[in-house]
């Protein structure tokens, strides 16, 4: 169906709202969310009036002299977003399907008021300064990568850093899903990655539905339950510090992985909490795609995406992103470095020499189940990426 100046477009309906510097555009089945410029927005409301696009034209170049006012390029793009309903009468042959998240709307909005209001936002900054005090004062509390091994069989650690990691990720989760419960909207939980873990995620995507100001409790939810569990961690370490005890491993456990994950918020170039929030104070969106633009200028193996847009006003915070972002690959190589390289040489360093035992001997079988737990880690890992790139391509 082609347009063309005298066009009439009919639009689905969108919900406005403004933002810090343009406009949050929600199409209401769907729950898709767009960012716009206010001759974006001005474009709408005429177009809603039922003036043709050509008549739209004549009125925003006066009103926006500076800027290129191409209606028939606006209208095709409304089209392709699939916001647009009918052209000159004649319906869009479009399927859309509801979207939106709907989970836990059992979940009382008074429980995350609880746990997130304005007196524990406070009190959640104020455990996280305490938490940096006691690491300066204690050291001793720094994670090790032996930490990991709490005992001989190697599966046994495997399964026991699986469920404590599992539980911790759920307790980070569920810190999202009260915050937006704490704002009545209904959260979802979906299976993701970073990098080579396999990871749950909470959709925010509700979140602007919010002000700026309202959305940053959202993205900090999972980091403030994890602050409160290691500041726990941390209290009874100190407590059994001088015990060689299985209940220290555990809590040595606890803090290596927190510790880790708290890391990885800060590694930018994956779309962390920590991200978001840089995004939403900034209010400067899709800061990854456009800053993979500006460092691709000195590192052209970095991909570009050619499909986002970079306003005038947001150059030095993509410039400031782009600091951000090469840091993030230096804290992973870092991670590489002291963590994950030094776990897995010890791991099959200690389980591989041990197939070549007899099969009735018990290290024998601990090394197979142990490479098995490895494949199946694999697998989840591989399903995710292929569930990311299917997401990517639809």
């Amino acid at each position: 169906m082609k347009l063309s100046l005298q066009s009439n477009l009919t639009l689905y309906p969108l919900t406005i709202r403004p933002d810090k510097k343009h406009f949050i555009v929600e199409e209401s089945l769907t729950g898709e969310f767009y960012e716009m410029p206010k001759i974006c927005i001005d474009a709408i409301d005429f177009i809603n009036k039922g003036e043709t696009l050509g008549e739209i034209e004549l009125k925003l170049q006066p009103k926006y002299p500076e800027e290129e006012v191409d209606l028939l390029a606006f209208g095709q793009q409304l089209l392709e977003l699939g916001l647009t309903k009918e052209i000159d009468g004649v319906a869009v042959q479009i399927t859309k399907q509801n979207q939106s998240p709907e989970g836990f709307i059992w979940l009382s909005p008074r429980v995350g008021r609880f746990v997130f209001n304005k007196i524990t936002t406070k009190l959640f900054a104020t455990i996280i300064c305490i938490n940096i005090l006691l690491l300066i004062m204690n050291p001793q509390l720094l994670p090790n990568y032996q930490d990991l091994f709490l005992f001989d069989a190697m599966m046994f650690n495997v399964l026991t850093y699986m469920g404590v990691s599992l539980l911790l990720i759920l307790i980070h989760e569920f810190g999202h899903i009260l915050a937006v419960r704490s704002h009545n909207l209904p959260a979802k939980l979906e299976v993701g990655h970073r990098l080579f873990l396999v990871v749950f995620e909470t959709d925010l995507s509700p979140a602007w539905k919010l002000s700026p100001r309202q959305r940053n409790s959202l993205y900090l939810g999972g980091i403030c339950l994890d602050q409160l569990v290691i500041f726990i961690t941390f209290a009874i370490s100190l407590i059994f510090l001088e015990g060689n005890s299985f209940i220290t491993g555990i809590l040595a456990l606890i803090i290596l992985d927190i510790f880790i994950k708290t890391i990885y918020q800060c590694c930018f170039y994956m779309k962390t909490d920590l991200y978001y929030l840089f995004e939403n104070l900034t209010g400067c969106y899709n800061l990854m795609e456009n800053s993979k633009q500006y460092l691709s200028k000195w590192f052209p193996f970095i991909k570009k995406d050619s499909t986002t847009q970079t306003f005038e006003d947001e150059e030095k915070f993509v410039r400031l992103y782009g600091i951000f972002y090469i840091c993030g690959v230096l804290l992973t190589f870092g991670l590489l470095l002291f963590y994950f390289i030094p776990q897995a040489l010890y791991a099959y360093s200690e389980t591989l020499p041990e197939l070549m035992n007899p099969i009735g001997n018990p290290y024998f079988w601990d090394a197979l189940i142990f490479l098995g737990q490895t494949m199946v880690m694999i697998g989840l890992l591989i399903y995710s990426w292929n569930k990311s790139k299917r997401s990517r391509t639809y």
